[in-house]
């Protein structure tokens, strides 16, 4: 093994530079992950353009590999050997305090980094702190003995299982927060990689109507929602789109509103409370909008809609992801649509916000691929 590790470091605002870090030591209770592939979503996108912090970061949250390295506590911990392939969550928590011990450890203050600023998640920590590995965007991950980590089944090729993270997104958040289930019917906006994730769960779930919005731009993705289960795909920029959800719903209105959009301001989540259905809808929201101008909560209210929030995944949904990929029942590699070696990080992150004019739906960096 070499005696340094090259990474991809983010080092200003929408700035990468390629820089060695000595290859740590591992303790006994921690391991060493050689990165296969590492996904870039849109959080990278705004994080690299506005970053939270000065400190040089290494991002990179969607992490698979392969264990290179393991200390003897770690893998009677964690049950793993070297040369098991896993996927590492990207949160690190504490596993004493009460979220993590109720298996919420996407709570735990220890790896929150809006609000502990010695918190400890990959992609988000400072690659000053101890052992430097602390993102995927590199040729090695540091896991510590609180890592979460899942065993990849066999068959699920590194790639395939760079779709766990969006994947496991969409389970979370509509069969566990937004409550999707047999014959429920579910409105999606946007049809990105964590919109079609969504698609996925659903059908899965037994919903009986998805319908999927976009634009005219997304006519290709809207294609790939109807392929991957979607009864319905509506282009807002042609038609109306709260007269077509009535229309498709004889008039209801939906069970479920998925806001997946990104950039869209308020209108996504003033359809969805207008396209919900009389009583009792369930609306999840992932929009970081700093202000909403004249929010209608009387309307909210008054339909007495459960309004939620998209924050992340559990374990089991991690593990359902991974099983959902295994089990080949739907064509999931057309979502993994554009990879890229590390020399090429900036372009990559570009290329999911949009900068490059390329259509990507999921984007990967392989930090071992040639230039």
């Amino acid at each position: 093994m070499a005696d340094h590790v090259l990474a991809a470091v983010r080092t200003a605002p929408s700035t990468t530079e390629l820089r060695e870090f000595p290859m740590p030591d591992i303790p006994a209770d921690g391991a060493l992950l050689k990165v296969e592939v590492a996904g870039i979503c849109g959080t990278d996108v705004k994080m690299y353009g506005k970053p939270p912090f000065p400190d040089p970061v290494i991002m990179g949250h969607e992490n698979v590999g392969v264990i290179a390295r393991a200390g003897a506590e770690f893998t009677a911990r964690k049950g793993l050997r070297e040369g098991d392939r896993v996927f590492a969550e990207h949160y690190v928590g504490c596993f004493r305090c009460a979220w993590c011990h109720a298996g919420e450890y996407r709570h735990c203050e220890a790896t929150d980094w809006r609000t502990n600023p010695d918190a400890r998640r990959y992609g988000y920590t400072s690659a000053e702190n101890p052992y430097h590995l602390w993102g995927g965007f590199s040729q090695y991950l540091y896991l510590p003995w609180n890592a979460v980590t899942h065993r990849v089944p066999d068959g699920v090729t590194p790639e395939l299982a760079g779709l766990v993270t969006p994947l496991s997104n969409g389970i979370e958040w509509a069969l566990v927060t937004a409550g999707v289930g047999y014959a429920s019917t579910v409105l999606i906006q946007g049809p990105g990689q964590q919109g079609l994730s969504q698609v996925v769960a659903c059908k899965q779930a037994g919903a009986s109507t998805i319908i999927v919005t976009g634009t005219r731009r997304d006519a290709a993705r809207l294609a790939l929602a109807r392929e991957l289960g979607a009864d319905h795909t509506v282009d807002v920029t042609e038609d109306d789109p709260l007269q077509r959800v009535l229309d498709l719903t004889g008039g209801r209105g939906v069970d479920v509103v998925l806001d997946c959009t990104a950039g869209a301001g308020t209108a996504p989540v003033l359809l969805g409370i207008d396209a919900l259905k009389r009583r009792e809808g369930v609306m999840v929201v992932q929009g970081e909008l700093a202000a909403f101008p004249d929010f209608p909560l009387k309307k909210l209210t008054e339909k007495s809609i459960a309004l939620k929030s998209a924050r992340g995944h559990s374990y089991r949904a991690c593990e359902l992801a991974l099983e959902q990929l295994a089990s080949g029942r739907f064509p999931l590699e057309k979502l993994a649509t554009h990879s890229f070696p590390l020399t090429e990080t900036d372009r990559a992150i570009r290329t999911v916000g949009g900068e490059t004019g390329e259509d990507a739906v999921h984007v990967s960096l392989l930090p071992w691929a040639a230039v």
